[in-house]
């Protein structure tokens, strides 16, 4: 389970990466003027003025964005399966399935139109943003850590690791 979660993490990283370079962790209103003309003026965060930017005006920028979503969806379902297979008692696991969780909200948290409307909206868009990506960093850690005693324990032949990859790409290929 460990191996196909980190497999999966990779594509979330990769995407992120892609979408961190175009996206501007910033409060400041500006004003939309991007591809999308029914919101030309509207007065928006940086930070969501740049994920409409990445959407509508980066070549597969709306791409990177779906499949970041969909690989970190995929992820959390991972992370909760992954602490039901060790029977609830297994903290690497508890922690994965928390960071996981805690990176997701921080994630809509710092794009800013998800939790702007709410209690949580009051925290600023890089304090979201930090938290999210200290949570990946924590979360790549715990599953190095996790995958490596795991491994110690049963190691893992040339097979088994074709497998895991082969199943993960099933899984983001299926539809």
């Amino acid at each position: 389970m460990g191996e196909m979660l980190i497999y999966c993490f990779v594509v979330v990283l990769a995407t992120g990466a892609f979408l961190a370079f175009h996206f501007t962790p910033s409060g400041q209103e500006v004003p939309y003027d991007g591809a999308y003309r029914p919101l030309h003026g509207v007065m928006m965060s940086a930070a969501y003025e740049s994920t409409l930017h990445i959407s509508f005006d980066v070549r597969g920028g709306l791409l990177m964005r779906q499949l970041h979503l969909t690989s970190s969806t995929l992820f959390l379902l991972g992370a909760v399966i992954w602490v039901m297979l060790g029977q609830f008692r297994y903290a690497p696991a508890w922690l994965g399935l928390g960071l996981t969780v805690l990176s997701a909200v921080s994630g809509y948290g710092s794009v800013d139109d998800w939790l702007s409307g709410t209690v949580l909206g009051g925290i600023p868009i890089v304090v979201w943003y930090g938290l999210h990506l200290l949570a990946a960093l924590a979360l790549i850690v715990t599953l190095i850590v996790s995958s490596r005693r795991e491994a110690a324990r049963r190691p893992r032949t040339p097979g088994f690791v074709v497998l895991t990859i082969a199943l993960t790409a099933l899984v983001f290929l299926w539809r």
